[in-house]
């Protein structure tokens, strides 16, 4: 059983390695010629830049001699070269590294999407959408971060800082040996503060999320906020969860300055006592000044990346951080699966559906059933409708046929097969739906009708459209059907999102059909005039009905009669009518005690 990525961040043991950016290894591999380009322009850059205090050696100890102009001409010639060499290095080091980063990223976040999109409604039942999305933008982003500029730093200054030692080693092994006894005091923080870095990082990204969720969750619904004056309520509600971000943030930031200053001040205060003891060495004829002026460089080389390292190091536990939230989503495994090998639909369906003896209960219910034993068939070409109070479990119907959820037990087969053994695409082709609260995309009313028919041809678009009686309202809009029609459909009134998801619907021309409430946003008029177009859309369909308006399925071929997940009975409404009592008082309510 899934217990979501809210669950998973509750219950995330502290980590402080760097483990969860593994998983993100296998997306580089692909670009191996870019990582080997920047590798190369690298070891040039860093090469080029070690070369720098050699030369100036050789300055300090012959440059300033009587054949010194020709010396100094040659030495700044060579530094000149060296310095053109480290800039188109450099340049070359910075563009591959950005580049595979934002392609790894890229590649990340399409994954991580494609993966969101397999997952079925049991796992956004208990998580909220803004929490959801900051793991696909916020995170990547801090991702992306790491693998690019971030990456590329860490390169540099890691190349930098092990070249250093090295040429500090061979210019002066004795003031080395002094100098190592440094480097365990400036480890030793990375390592262990490091580790408050690290989890402070994570719940700083864990508190932007919730912050970022209430944010999408009010805004989403805004005319309800608005419509129930709660904006000042709303206001606080996101103040006190920006504080808490904010309050997150500032601790992860105050460490990262803890352990900046620490390392810069054991690290910097290190070469100040090696420039205090060289210089005796100086004075003392034991050293010249050209050597210890080459130490003192590298020594700044080595230092000076030590310290971008530590800075970068909080930027990677970060993205260490965000990589272990993206890897939380990666690991659901979605509770609903095509089966392995499963049984091709190779010709038109018929579309008879049957469930057989069905029990489910949702997930976040488990001790209570949704469906209690229901059995019925709907046949092809005959109208099925479901009737029922409110958690009757007819919608409940409608969700495990397309398999957004499994029943626990019984069976639901179409034309004698079981769902469970068709794939999720064949399955779901074969029906089309038309809910209550009809979803309508930021695109044109084209896009919108063409949604489940991406292929359907502008002719066969306008057709449905017309049948729909979308033609009517799309050919007044600025751009006709090429007209925007915003977020969620923002421009447009609730009949007429309802009437673009019936033309959507009869575009898909898909066996069976699923109504929920399909006129139930719509007037009087209007209502007539899509009740004829479902006329003929029924035709030689399977379809299902729910129901709270009796007149709109009293010439159903067949209704259930449902009351908490049980089909009490069926039959057509003159006999409900007279057999049911609690069809005969619906109707009694609605036709005035017809």
């Amino acid at each position: 059983m899934s217990y979501g990525v809210q669950g998973q961040a509750r219950r995330r043991e502290k980590s402080s390695d760097l483990r969860p950016l593994r998983r993100l290894i296998p997306f580089i591999l692909p670009f191996k010629r870019q990582v080997i380009y920047a590798t190369i322009a690298l070891i040039f850059a860093s090469l080029a830049t070690l070369l720098v205090p050699l030369a100036l050696r050789n300055i300090l100890d012959h440059g300033f001699t009587d054949n010194g102009f020709v010396l100094v001409d040659q030495y700044f010639a060579l530094m000149f070269a060296v310095v053109f060499t480290l800039a188109i290095s450099s340049a070359l080091r910075f563009y591959y590294v950005m580049w595979v980063g934002e392609k790894v990223v890229a590649n990340v976040r399409a994954l991580l999407f494609r993966h969101l999109l397999t997952l079925t409604p049991e796992f956004y039942e208990d998580q909220r959408t803004g929490e959801v999305m900051s793991r696909l933008t916020a995170d990547t982003t801090l991702v992306k971060s790491a693998f690019s500029f971030t990456a590329s730093i860490a390169l540099r200054n890691s190349v930098m800082f092990l070249g250093s030692l090295i040429m500090m080693i061979y210019t002066s092994p004795m003031l080395s040996g002094i100098a190592a006894l440094a480097i365990p005091l400036i480890v030793l923080p990375l390592v262990f503060y490091g580790r408050k870095v690290r989890n402070l990082s994570r719940q700083a990204q864990d508190a932007l999320a919730a912050s970022s969720a209430f944010a999408h969750e009010r805004i989403s619904a805004i005319s309800t906020v608005q419509a129930n004056t709660q904006e000042p309520r709303t206001i606080d509600g996101f103040e006190e969860e920006n504080d808490k971000s904010f309050a997150a943030a500032a601790k992860r930031t105050f460490s990262r300055s803890v352990l900046t200053f620490a390392i810069i001040l054991i690290s910097m205060g290190a070469i100040v006592a090696l420039m205090w003891f060289g210089s005796h060495q100086v004075l003392a004829g034991k050293m010249s000044g050209g050597t210890l002026g080459q130490f003192a460089l590298y020594a700044m080389f080595a230092a000076s990346s030590l310290g971008q390292l530590s800075e970068v190091y909080g930027e990677i536990q970060m993205a260490a951080g965000a990589a272990e939230r993206i890897s939380e989503i990666l690991d659901e495994v979605p509770t609903i699966k095509s089966p392995d090998s499963p049984v091709k639909i190779a010709n038109a369906i018929a579309g008879r559906v049957q469930f057989k003896n069905v029990n489910f209960s949702y997930p976040s219910r488990p001790d209570t059933l949704a469906l209690r034993g229901a059995s019925f068939i709907a046949e092809m070409g005959e109208v099925t409708a479901i009737v029922g109070p409110s958690g009757a479990g007819k919608t409940t119907i409608f969700q495990v046929l397309q398999r957004f959820h499994d029943a626990q037990a019984g069976m639901i087969t179409i034309d004698g097969m079981d769902i469970k053994k068709l794939s999720l695409e064949d399955l779901r082709s074969q029906i089309a739906i038309v809910s209550q609260d009809p979803v309508i995309f930021s695109g044109t009313v084209a896009e919108n009708i063409r949604f489940g028919s991406p292929d359907a041809t502008e002719d066969e678009v306008i057709a449905a459209a017309k049948a729909a009686r979308v033609d009517d309202f799309a050919t007044e809009l600025p751009q006709g059907y090429d007209s925007l029609l915003g977020e969620r459909g923002v421009m447009l009134s609730g009949g007429q999102r309802q009437r673009i998801s019936i033309a959507r619907a009869i575009l898909r021309n898909a066996p069976i059909l699923l109504l929920d409430e399909a006129t139930s946003a719509l007037d009087s008029e209007s209502e007539s005039l899509i009740q004829k177009a479902l006329a003929k859309l029924t035709k030689g369909r399977t379809t299902l009905v729910i129901a709270h308006r009796l007149s709109t399925v009293r010439n159903a071929n067949k209704i259930l009669v449902m009351e908490r997940g049980k089909i009490l009975t069926q039959g057509t409404h003159k006999e409900l009518v007279k057999s049911n009592e609690l069809y005969a008082r619906l109707a009694k309510l609605q036709f005035n005690a017809q």
